[in-house]
């Protein structure tokens, strides 16, 4: 507290108030003014050997000024001599009576201008001596004279004066640049000063009250808030120290420092969203800075936005000096092995490339590897061998008889690629073909590697030269790589046969790949499936399903070698060991939850349902078609409440569609979704096919109801449902299923909807009408009448409405809709027939009026009928019927008669014995002789034609 004032100490303490401040510092203040100046005239009224800039001392500018200009302008200010200090100590003490008309003042003028003409002379006759020497001596000697120019020319009061205005005007400039003006009125700077030294004070609630008044008046001011900021960061109310922190970062943006450290409080907070915002505001007011753009790369990193933290990695490249190379290189592998690891090839070789071109002179043999290697993945083989022959000292040897096939110098080739790659990048493509062909036409003969290469470069330089078909010197390549041992570099080993096995050189890949499946360290799964699939290509099929199946055990999941085993014990005629390879990788919880997982189990259950169809097994077909569907219709079948059940079927398991009650999914739509990435590895046509395929399979082994179910649970699938025509299909096979499980009331709600949208369909009024019959219940009574109001001139709706109306008593209104058939189609047999029964119906009525004129009409139109029909078995029985329901009974017999002396008719597609009336003509007739007693008579036609 010892650099502080008195008064500072005492207001800080409380002691004295802010006007008692005031006061007792403009007293110190004044005398002190008062005691400076007593010391200035006693120093100067004492002489002094110190020198001192020359001239007069005017008011505002002060000799510490002059002398610091002074030295600024590069002048040197001489000590005065004795004289001259006595003659400026005799115009000190009697300058008030020197003026222009004294004598001696004017002698003494005379004699400083004599004086310096002499100088002026004397220094004018050295120039002229120094003129005869050397050059370097002459600029010396103009370079003193300049000096002592501007020794003698020494610059004005005023001229200074205008420097250190023209100085201040700078500072202020580069302040404002640096620092944003404040917005906080003058009429509130004083408060905030109060509340400032409350808070130094202690007193944080009086301050927190000042600075939300200045807030309130002043919002757009950031010393309220700054000054917030810290009370309560004191109070370690970290939460709201960093929201007004950042309320007074986003009111003065250009501070720096303060984002670094609102982003390391949001840090600690674990909020690392707003810790990356707080960086890029300071990286914007700090674009140069290395250190903000690496931490907000490694922020973005610990997202997991790989984008966002590649692209700062790129600034921090951009932004190293040239002097810093060994960390452009470093970062640069380590950015080109995490795009790589990202499937970015492009933008790996791209930081690759930038960095050769760079720093060449700092190539370390990882990066040559690391480079060479994302040429090959990127199958770029030319640039990997260009790379090797310029940084790791491959030399080509090429045929020289090939005159125009010389390769041009890798530098210039270099510069033209990297032109190349800078004005277009999208003729990399066709800039590798043309290298390839420039390749192919100039025939190289031999390679030499210097000893220094180590193992993995000769192996990419092998890989290259594989792909690029220059045969000549592989075998010494390839047979120095096989004289180490393949426990050591067995990656080397099995990089060179994949190339390869790329190229369809199967013979110079078996050697490589056999050397590894011996070894210890490298006996692994990926090893034998390059050797089966090589065995395989060169056609030993026990050989290679040998090495799948041991891909297969070291690797049970691995989708492709089950397959390709499957297809080899296919082929070898063992179906057994085929289907034993297609068995199921994972249980139902690993389905349920990994999407792969269960793609890779559709995968494999497809081909297994193929393999189990061709072999005729039914009954397993059915199990894997019924176990992909429940996959893809895993939604809709919780919707139609279906579930999949294991039942036992003569001692081997097997999968059943039943009804069950199953819980509710919360979110559908989501469900949905979910089970549809999963299923995605077919198509929707595939999938149709898949089930109309398992819907036509189930009605063959006549399980109907299963067919029904899945049928029911495709129709609230989403893709099934909402596709037209699919739809249609499906509720046709609906039909049908519900029709042979005998299941009318499911198959009337089918035909139903069938028939509201295909009203003028004659077969679909066939079929309701035989569910109608059947089904024994009288429901579809009122969806006729209903569909009749809305199309009264459907021909089949109103017959069918006429035998409704009939069958349930109501004969006027039957008799209504036949005559308006019979008006539409009097031709038609069936018309006159209807309306004549209907006629005798209501003549058989008990309280009739005009019960003979019905009983003639009736009759009228029934022979109608039988002209119409003509005389048949079926004719004569309705007739016949019709006699017999009015009581004439001994007419009734003989058309009866007649009837069972008739043959019945024939007609395709239906068994004779369902168009044979005889049975019922002998019934009826039987009946009429028992009324008359005549008992004989009914057992002879019984016995003749009832009896099995």
């Amino acid at each position: 507290m010892s650099g502080f004032s008195s008064e500072l100490i005492d207001y800080l303490e409380g002691r004295i108030t802010f006007e008692e401040f005031d006061q007792r510092r403009d007293e110190r203040k004044a005398t002190e003014s008062e005691v400076s100046a007593e010391r200035v005239e006693e120093e100067d009224a004492q002489p002094s050997t110190s020198a001192h800039v020359p001239g007069h001392i005017e008011e505002g500018v002060s000799p510490g000024v002059q002398q610091a200009f002074a030295s600024m302008l590069g002048d040197k200010p001489e000590p005065p001599s004795s004289d001259e200090q006595q003659e400026e100590g005799e115009e000190d003490g009697f300058s008030y009576v020197d003026d222009e008309e004294d004598e001696d003042y004017k002698a003494e003028e005379e004699q400083k201008v004599r004086l310096e003409m002499e100088e002026t002379e004397k220094r004018r006759k050295r120039c002229g001596k120094g003129g005869r020497g050397r050059r370097n001596r002459k600029q010396r000697v103009l370079e003193e004279e300049e000096e002592e120019e501007d020794v003698e020319e020494d610059p004005t009061v005023g001229d200074v004066f205008a420097l250190e205005m023209e100085l201040n005007r700078e500072n202020k400039k580069m302040m404002r640049e640096r620092r944003q003006r404040s917005k906080l009125p003058r009429a509130l700077r004083g408060l905030m000063g109060e509340a400032n030294i409350r808070y130094a004070r202690g007193e944080k609630e009086d301050a927190i009250l000042m600075c939300m008044e200045i807030i309130r008046q002043a919002p757009l001011a950031y010393e309220p808030f700054s000054t917030l900021a810290m009370i309560y960061e004191d109070d370690e109310d970290m939460d709201k120290a960093l929201q007004f922190g950042l309320i007074a970062a986003h009111l003065n943006p250009s501070d720096c420092e303060e984002w670094i450290r609102l982003a390391e409080m949001s840090l600690e907070q674990d909020n690392i969203r707003q810790a990356i915002v707080c960086y890029s505001k300071a990286i914007k007011y700090d674009p140069t800075n290395v250190r903000y753009v690496w931490e907000r790369s490694s922020l973005h990193m610990r997202l997991g936005e790989h984008r966002q933290c590649m692209d700062g990695y790129r600034r921090i490249l951009s932004l190293l000096p040239m002097e810093d190379g060994e960390h452009f290189m470093q970062l640069s592998k380590d950015m080109a092995k995490s795009y790589y690891e990202s499937n970015d090839l492009p933008s790996a070789l791209g930081v690759i490339e930038e960095a050769l071109e760079r720093h060449p002179g700092l190539v370390s043999d990882d990066f040559i590897n690391m480079a060479a290697e994302l040429h090959i993945a990127n199958r770029q083989y030319s640039k990997a061998l260009q790379v090797l022959v310029q940084f790791a000292g491959v030399v080509l040897v090429k045929d020289e008889s090939e005159s125009g096939c010389e390769e041009p110098r890798q530098e210039e080739r270099v510069a033209e690629e990297t032109t190349e790659e800078e004005e277009k990048k999208n003729e990399e493509d066709t800039k590798t073909e043309e290298e390839m062909a420039v390749k192919e036409d100039c025939a190289i003969q031999d390679v030499h590697v210097p000893d220094s290469v180590p193992v993995d470069l000769r192996a990419k330089l092998t890989v290259c030269l594989i792909h690029l078909h220059v045969d000549t010197p592989l075998e010494g390549l390839v047979s120095s790589l096989m004289e180490q041992s393949p426990e050591e570099i067995g990656d080397l080993y099995l990089d060179v046969g994949e190339a390869y096995l790329e190229e369809g050189k199967y013979m110079a890949a078996l050697p490589l790949l056999s050397a590894l499946v011996i070894s210890e360290k490298y006996n692994l799964a990926v090893v034998w499936l390059r050797h089966a699939e090589c065995l395989k290509a060169l056609g030993h099929m026990e050989a290679a399903a040998q090495s799948y199946t041991k891909v297969v055990d070291m690797a049970p999941q691995h989708l492709e070698a089950r397959l390709s085993l499957a297809t080899l014990q296919q082929q070898l005629g063992r179906p057994e060991c085929a289907l034993k390879a297609l068995e199921s990788m994972y249980d139902s919880e690993t389905l349920a939850q990994d999407s792969s997982a269960a793609q890779k189990e559709l995968k494999l259950l497809l081909h297994r349902s193929t393999l189990l169809k061709t072999q005729g097994q039914t009954q397993d077909y059915l199990d894997a078609m019924i176990t992909m569907i429940s996959m893809l219709l895993k939604v809709a079948m919780q919707r139609a409440k279906v579930c999949v059940r294991s039942v036992t079927v003569s001692g081997v398991n097997h999968l059943r569609l039943a009804k069950a009650i199953l819980p509710e999914i919360a979110d559908h739509e989501a469900a949905y979704l979910d089970n549809t990435g999963k299923t995605n590895v077919m198509s929707k046509e595939d999938w149709w096919q898949l089930l109309v395929s398992c819907v036509l399979t189930l009605c063959e082994v006549r399980r109907y109801e299963e067919a029904e179910l899945l049928v029911e649970s495709a129709m609230e699938f989403y893709s099934f449902y909402d596709n037209k025509p699919r739809r249609k299909e499906m509720e046709c096979f609906g039909l049908s299923a519900t029709i042979l499980d005998h299941n009318y009331y499911k198959a009337y709600n089918y035909i139903r909807l069938m028939l509201m949208e295909n009203v003028d369909r004659p077969q679909l009024w066939n079929i309701f009408n035989q569910l109608t019959i059947t089904s024994q219940h009288q429901r579809h009574h009122r969806f006729c009448l209903r569909l009749l109001l809305k199309y009264p001139d459907n021909h089949a709706l109103g017959v069918l409405c006429g035998h409704n109306a009939m069958v349930s008593g109501s004969f006027k209104h039957a008799l209504g809709q036949y005559v308006q058939a019979f008006q539409t189609h009097p031709e038609t047999p069936l018309h006159s027939l209807c309306v004549g029964l209907t006629f005798f119906h209501m003549a058989s009525q008990k309280y009739v009026a005009k019960r003979h004129t019905l009983v003639l009409q009736g009759f009228s139109f029934l022979w109608r009928y039988v002209d119409l029909r003509g005389v048949c078995q079926e004719s004569m029985y309705n007739l016949g019927r019709a006699l017999h329901q009015i009581g004439l009974t001994h007419l009734a017999i003989h058309y009866y008669q007649t009837a069972l002396t008739l043959p019945a008719q024939k007609l395709e597609g239906i068994p004779d014995d369902q168009l044979d009336l005889r049975r019922e003509i002998a019934f009826n007739l039987s009946l009429i002789y028992q009324a008359s007693g005549n008992m004989a008579m009914a057992h002879q036609l019984i016995n003749t034609h009832c009896v099995v």
